[in-house]
């Protein structure tokens, strides 16, 4: 089954680079620059049609309708992001991913993150660690120090604006660098392939995370919610990821938003 999930999420990149290639139209959707263009949903409805070929009893949870199927609960279930960093589409900043997660009863057993303009594909299976294109992956143990923090802005939801930025100066201070990208599912995946060390967002959705953390658990990290609980699959949450024995460190701080 990962194969064909690889195959689908792969062809879905190659949408996204052919896309960029051309106009499209962009339409506002809900929130201060939240936005949607006709190859979101295009790329979404290519995935969903094949998808359901693999799998056809499986529910189908993705960005551009987000309801939320009873099969997430009950069985098995897609859960999908054709282009994770629409803001970057848009603006040909070339840091975009298409995310595809199938979950068994909320628990997510495969995943695959596309990355179509460095060529790279980021996969998992539950027990069966992580790759991208074919090389193992692995966090690196390296400690607050000599880490570098990814973070996202929450940029939808302001409300977080005060938390996300306290936190960040935080860290910076006790860090050795920061990065901000606009694709949490890339964010996570470099996480596991220890090109950055701890990432953290006050307020991501299923779709952003889900097929990631997959990723950087099998390559030997952590997911957390901020206040250290496992991040829910049926709704907005926060997220922390990193080493075990970074996000260790950072508990022990005792730093503002992280609850030890």
């Amino acid at each position: 089954m990962l194969e064909e999930i690889k195959s689908l999420t792969s062809r879905a990149g190659a949408m996204i680079l052919e896309a960029q290639k051309s106009s499209f139209k962009t339409f506002t959707k809900e929130g201060r620059g939240e936005y949607v263009t006709q190859w979101d949903l295009a790329i979404q409805n290519t995935l969903k049609e094949g998808l359901l070929k693999i799998c056809p009893e499986a529910g189908f949870l993705g960005e551009e309708d987000s309801q939320v199927p009873a099969e997430l609960e009950s069985g098995w279930c897609f859960i999908v992001d054709p282009i994770d960093g629409t803001n970057n589409f848009i603006r040909g900043f070339r840091h975009s991913a298409v995310s595809v997660a199938l979950s068994f009863k909320k628990e997510v057993l495969f995943g695959a993150v596309c990355n179509p303009y460095l060529g790279e594909l980021f996969y998992a299976e539950k027990g069966k660690g992580a790759f991208c294109n074919g090389d193992a992956l692995h966090v690196m143990l390296r400690p607050l120090k000599e880490s570098v923090v990814i973070f996202g802005t929450s940029s939808y939801d302001r409300s977080f604006t005060e938390p996300t930025f306290a936190l960040l100066r935080s860290l910076f201070d006790k860090a050795e660098d920061l990065r901000n990208s606009g694709s949490a599912a890339l964010d996570i995946c470099y996480i596991a392939s220890s090109r950055g060390d701890l990432f953290f967002e006050y307020r991501l959705c299923p779709w952003d995370f889900a097929a990631a953390s997959l990723i950087l658990s099998e390559a030997g990290g952590v997911t957390e919610t901020l206040d250290g609980k496992a991040p829910a699959l049926t709704g907005k949450t926060s997220i922390i990821a990193a080493s075990p024995m970074l996000l260790m460190e950072i508990k022990s701080l005792g730093l503002k938003g992280i609850t030890p």
